[in-house]
C-alpha cells in the first residue's frame, strides 16, 4: 500500500503562486523606492542595492552550505527583505552596517527558523531594530532631502516626530512648534527628512492600493492599524491640543503608513483570519501610540509590529477558521 504525503494547508487552488505574490510586493514598492532615489540621490540607490544584494547572498550561502537545501533566492522574498530594510534606515548609514543588518535579518530572523514561512518575526524589522540598538547614532542621523541633481552635500536634521518629541519634552506647546514642523501636504507628497521609505506617504499608499487590487493583501490590517492610531491620537488631541498634535500628523509622519501596508501585512507573521487581522491591527495601533506619546522613542511602529508578531500564535488560536464540514452549534 502506498503512503500519501499531504502538504501543509491551505489546499485551495488558485492562480497565485508564492513567486508571483513576492514579486508583486516588489512591484508595489517601486513607487516609494523611486521617490527615495529622487529625494536622497545616489546614496539611497547604493544603500538599497547593498541591502538587497547582501540579503540575496546571505540567503544563498546559508541555504547551500549550512542547511544544504535547494536555494530559493529567485522567489523574491529576500529582495523584499532587502528593500524593506533599506526603507527603514537613513541614506547615510555606513554600508558595512547595512551588511550586518542584512545578515541579522536573513541569518537570524529568517533562516535560523527554517526559511520563508517559518519565521515568527518580520525579518526586515528585526534587522532594523538590531541596527537601531547597536548603532543608535548612525541610525538617527537623518539626511534632509535634496534634489537628485544637486551637487551640494546633504545636511542632517531631526525627523518630524523627533522635532515633536524633543519639543514637547522641553515643555513647548504645539503652537510654538508649528513653524518647525512640515506641512501635512509635504508629509503626504514627500520631501521631509527620515528613512528612505517614509518620505512620501502617497507613494506607499499607491503601492498598498495595488496590492489590495491584486489581492496580495487585504484591507483589514492596514485599516485597523491606521484607524486605531487616528482614533487614539484624535482623542488625546481633543483633550489637550497644545500638548498632543492632530491625528493627521501622526498618520503621515514617520513610518506608520509604511509599517501598516508593507510590514504588518506580512503573510507569514500576521494572523490567518480576518477577525484576527483586525485585532492584530488594533494591537499594533495601540502600541504605536503608547510608544510615540509616552515612550522614549519618537517612533514606535517597528517595536509595535514585532511585539504583535509574538502574539500572532495566540490570535490564531483564538480565531480559528471553521473546519470544512464542521457542524455549527
Amino acid at each position: 500500500m502506498s503512503l500519501l504525503t499531504v502538504s501543509g494547508s491551505p489546499h485551495v487552488h488558485g492562480d497565485q503562486s508564492l513567486k508571483k505574490i513576492m514579486w508583486g510586493v516588489v512591484l508595489a514598492m517601486i513607487p516609494a523606492m523611486l521617490v527615495s532615489f529622487w529625494y536622497f540621490g545616489l546614496p539611497a540607490i547604493i544603500i538599497t542595492l547593498t541591502a538587497v544584494i547582501s540579503c540575496l547572498i546571505f540567503e544563498y550561502l546559508i541555504q547551500k552550505y549550512l542547511l544544504k537545501e535547494k536555494t530559493s533566492i529567485t522567489d523574491g522574498s529576500a529582495v523584499i527583505t532587502g528593500v524593506l530594510l533599506a526603507f527603514n534606515v537613513p541614506s547615510s548609514l555606513p554600508l558595512w552596517q547595512m551588511v550586518i543588518g542584512a545578515l541579522v535579518a536573513i541569518g537570524i530572523a529568517k533562516m535560523s527558523y527554517g526559511g520563508l514561512g517559518k519565521n515568527p518575526f518580520n525579518p526586515a524589522l528585526v534587522g532594523r531594530v538590531f541596527l537601531l540598538i547597536s548603532f543608535p547614532v548612525d541610525m538617527t542621523l537623518w539626511p534632509l532631502p535634496k534634489p537628485i541633481w544637486s551637487l551640494v552635500d546633504a545636511v542632517t536634521g531631526p525627523t518630524s516626530l523627533g522635532i515633536l518629541k524633543e519639543g514637547i519634552g522641553k515643555g513647548d506647546t504645539i503652537s510654538q512648534l508649528a513653524s518647525e514642523l512640515p506641512s501635512l501636504q509635504n508629509l503626504f507628497i514627500g520631501g521631509v527628512g527620515g528613512s528612505l521609505g517614509e518620505v512620501s506617504a502617497a507613494a506607499i499608499i499607491l503601492g498598498g492600493l495595488y496590492m489590495i487590487f491584486k489581492k496580495i493583501i487585504s484591507w483589514h490590517i492596514p485599516v485597523s492599524f491606521i484607524a486605531t492610531v487616528a482614533i487614539f491620537t484624535g482623542i488625546m488631541w481633543q483633550v489637550n491640543p497644545e500638548h498632543y498634535i492632530n491625528p493627521m500628523f501622526h498618520l503621515l509622519a514617520g513610518g506608520l503608513i509604511l509599517g501598516a501596508i508593507f510590514m504588518a501585512t506580512d503573510m507569514v507573521t500576521s494572523p490567518m483570519t480576518y477577525k484576527g487581522m483586525i485585532l492584530y491591527g488594533i494591537g499594533c495601533g495601540v502600541l504605536t501610540v503608547l510608544i510615540r506619546l509616552w515612550g522614549s522613542y519618537p517612533e514606535g511602529v517597528s517595536f509595535a509590529i514585532l511585539i504583535m508578531n509574538a502574539v500572532v500564535p495566540l490570535i490564531n488560536k483564538g480565531f480559528k477558521p471553521k473546519r470544512f464540514g464542521e457542524v455549527v452549534k
